[in-house]
C-alpha cells in the first residue's frame, strides 16, 4: 500500500534562504528532540499518565472489536431515519464535518443516489445564530428525525440551547417516547448531560441512549471517539480510519527525527516560530473536501498551540505526571491557524501570502488520485485535453514555485487518494506533531484554559449557580469600557 508522503524542502534555506531552517539549525534540534521524544513516549506508555495528561487520543486507533460492534450497531438502528441531527460545538462539530466533506460525496444531501439509502446529515449546536437552527427546525419532520447530542459536561451554552430548543421540538410531536430518537455522546460518569441519560433510561431502556466520550480524550483530539458514529452513519469504514491512523502511529515511532514525519514537520514549525519569526500556520488543501479538514486543525493548532503560561510538570507520590501552568514564567506562545483552499483561495489569501508580510510557514495538501476526474475538450486552447486533476496538481506545484521565489516557506504532504485509511491517518499526524510541537515549546498542549474566559462571563451574566467567588468578583470589577464619544 502506499503511503503518505511528506516534502519538507521549502522549508529549508537552500530553498528560500534566510527565511527557511538551516540544516545547523536542524541539527541544534536533535538533543531537544530526543528529551521531547523520551518524554512524550513514556506518557504515552502510561495508561494513568494518558488519561491523566490528556493523551489517551493517542490510544484510539487501537480501539476493541467490542467497541467499535456497538457503534456499529447503533448506527443501523439510527440509519431507520430519514435525517440526523448532530448537535455540537469544537471537536464534536469540526471533526464531524471535516469527516463529512473528505469521505463523503459532494453535496451528499441533495441526491439520494449518493446517499445509497443513508440519512442525510445536519449539524448545529455549533453557535448561536438563531436562524439555522430555526431553518431546520420548520423544515426537518421530527418523527423522521434522529438526534445526536456530544458535550462532555452537557453545560456548553451553544450545545446546550440547541439541544434544549429540539428536545421540545420532538416532544411536542412524538409524545413521552421523544427520547427513542435520541443518543448521547458524553461523559460515561460525570455532569449534567450525564445525569439525564441515567434518569430518562431509568424510565424507559430505550429512551436516551448514549456513547461514552473517553477520559483523557480532548474534544478538539477525539474524532476518533466521538466522531465514529457519524463515520459509520455516513457509510465509511471506521476500521479502515482506525487502521489508517494506527499505520501513522507505527510510522511516527521512530525517535529520529528524519524518519519520523510528525517531529520533523514539528521541529521545522518549532524552527521556523522560534527563529524565524514565522507566527502563522496556513494550512492549504487543494482538494475541495479537505477545506474543512483545514478548518478542523485551527482548532487543534489554536487551542493546542496558544498559551500564556509555560508548563511544570509535578510528579506525583504514585508516579504519575500533574501538569500545571506555571505562573511564574509568562510564555504567551501562539501560532496563528489559518485555513484556506487551492486553487479558490489563490485569487485571495494567496496575494498576501506572496507579498505581504512573511511571518507564515504553508503547508499544501495534494491529492494523487481522485476518486473521478473531467477531461477538458481539445478545442480550449492551452488546458485543451487536459484534466481537472492535473491541472490542480500544475496549481499546486505554481503556487510552491511563486512562494519559494518569494523567499516564503512552505511544505506539502501528499495523498494518494483521500480514503478512510488516508484520512484517519492525516489527522493522527497532525495530532502527534502538535503533541510533540507541544514538548519542544514545554506547555501544556491538551488543555485550554482561555476558553473558559468567555465562558464564565456568561455564566455569571446568566446567573449560574457553582461559579467561584473569585471568577465572579472578577467579571463583575472589570466590566467593558464604553465611552460614549466612541459610538458613532
Amino acid at each position: 500500500m502506499k503511503e503518505i508522503k511528506f516534502d519538507f524542502n521549502s522549508m529549508f534555506s537552500f530553498s528560500v534562504g534566510r527565511h527557511g531552517a538551516s540544516e545547523a539549525d536542524l541539527m541544534s534540534m536533535l538533543k531537544p528532540a530526543a528529551l521531547a521524544h523520551k518524554h512524550l513516549s513514556k506518557c504515552l506508555d502510561s495508561q494513568s499518565d494518558r488519561v491523566a495528561l490528556g493523551l489517551e487520543w493517542a490510544n484510539l486507533p487501537f480501539q476493541s472489536k467490542a467497541d467499535i460492534d456497538k457503534i456499529l450497531q447503533l448506527s443501523r438502528l439510527i440509519s431507520r431515519f430519514e435525517s440526523v441531527l448532530f448537535l455540537g460545538i469544537g471537536g464534536s462539530y469540526l471533526g464531524l464535518k471535516a469527516a463529512q466533506d473528505a469521505l463523503s460525496q459532494p453535496y451528499y444531501n441533495e441526491f439520494p443516489a449518493l446517499r445509497k439509502g443513508r440519512p442525510k446529515i445536519y449539524f448545529d449546536g455549533n453557535n448561536l445564530d438563531p436562524q439555522t437552527l430555526s431553518v431546520l427546525l420548520r423544515n426537518l419532520k421530527p418523527k423522521k428525525t434522529f438526534v445526536v447530542v456530544i458535550s462532555k459536561s452537557g453545560e456548553t451554552t451553544e450545545t446546550k440551547a440547541a439541544f434544549e430548543v429540539v428536545r421540545q421540538w420532538l416532544k411536542r410531536s412524538i409524545g413521552r417516547n421523544y427520547g427513542r430518537q435520541i443518543v448521547a455522546i458524553t461523559d460515561p460518569e460525570h455532569g449534567s448531560l450525564r445525569r439525564l441519560v441515567a434518569e430518562e433510561q431509568a424510565k424507559d431502556k430505550l429512551s436516551f441512549r448514549s456513547l461514552p466520550l473517553l477520559k483523557g480524550v480532548g474534544g478538539r483530539f477525539s474524532e476518533f471517539n466521538m466522531g465514529l458514529l457519524h463515520l459509520s452513519l455516513i457509510g465509511v469504514d471506521i476500521k479502515q480510519v482506525l487502521n489508517g491512523a494506527a499505520a501513522m502511529y507505527q510510522r511516527c515511532s521512530s525517535p529520529d527525527i528524519f524518519k519520523n514525519p510528525a517531529y520533523l514537520n514539528a521541529a521545522l514549525h518549532y524552527i521556523l516560530y522560534r527563529k524565524k519569526g514565522k507566527s502563522i500556520s496556513i494550512l492549504m488543501p487543494f482538494s475541495e473536501g479537505l477545506k474543512s479538514t483545514a478548518d478542523w486543525y485551527c482548532q487543534l493548532l489554536g487551542e493546542s498551540i496558544g498559551k500564556k503560561y509555560a508548563r511544570k510538570v509535578v510528579l506525583l507520590p504514585e508516579g504519575t505526571e500533574r501538569w500545571v501552568a506555571d505562573k511564574n514564567r509568562k510564555v504567551n506562545t501562539g501560532i496563528t491557524p489559518v485555513a484556506c483552499r487551492g486553487t479558490t483561495d489563490l485569487h485571495s489569501i494567496q496575494q498576501n501570502n506572496i507579498e505581504g508580510q512573511n511571518d507564515k510557514a504553508i503547508t499544501f495538501i495534494r491529492v494523487d488520485k481522485f476518486i473521478s476526474d473531467i477531461m477538458l475538450p481539445h478545442n480550449c486552447g492551452i488546458i485543451s485535453g487536459k484534466s481537472y486533476s492535473g491541472l490542480l496538481k500544475l496549481a499546486q506545484e505554481a503556487t510552491e514555485w511563486a512562494l519559494v521565489r518569494q523567499q516564503r516557506p512552505n511544505c506539502t504532504i501528499t495523498l494518494p487518494e483521500v480514503s478512510a485509511f488516508y484520512w484517519g491517518g492525516l489527522l493522527f499526524f497532525f495530532e502527534l506533531s502538535i503533541a510533540f510541537e507541544g514538548e519542544l515549546l514545554n506547555i501544556n498542549a491538551f488543555d485550554q484554559p482561555g476558553v473558559e474566559g468567555y465562558k464564565n462571563y456568561m455564566y455569571v451574566k446568566l446567573g449560574k449557580p457553582g461559579i467561584a467567588p473569585e471568577i465572579r468578583k472578577n467579571i463583575n470589577s472589570s466590566p467593558l469600557i464604553k465611552k460614549r464619544r466612541f459610538l458613532i
